[in-house]
């Protein structure tokens, strides 16, 4: 899975796999999932990780060179020869 935060989209735009987890893991709690409630915590932190990371990429891609700019995913980066 490849996260990519596209210049003009709102940061605010990804947030929603943020709430999704919360309610994931609200609802292992109630149910006595705790090892699942626990992962999904460490989910909800790796999401706003990337989040955080890709808000800052694309705030970089903004600069002079953001006509040239591309994001690749990371397996076609992976493979490229060029």
């Amino acid at each position: 899975m490849t996260f990519m935060l596209g210049i003009g989209v709102s940061p605010m735009a990804n947030d929603w796999i943020l709430d999704v987890l919360t309610d994931l893991k609200q609802f292992a709690s109630r149910n006595d999932l705790s090892a699942l409630a626990e992962q999904l915590e460490r989910a909800s932190a790796v999401a706003a990780f990337e989040i955080a990371t890709g808000e800052q990429r694309a705030v970089a891609l903004i600069g002079r060179n953001a006509a040239e700019a591309r994001m690749v995913h990371r397996e076609v980066a992976i493979h490229d020869d060029a």
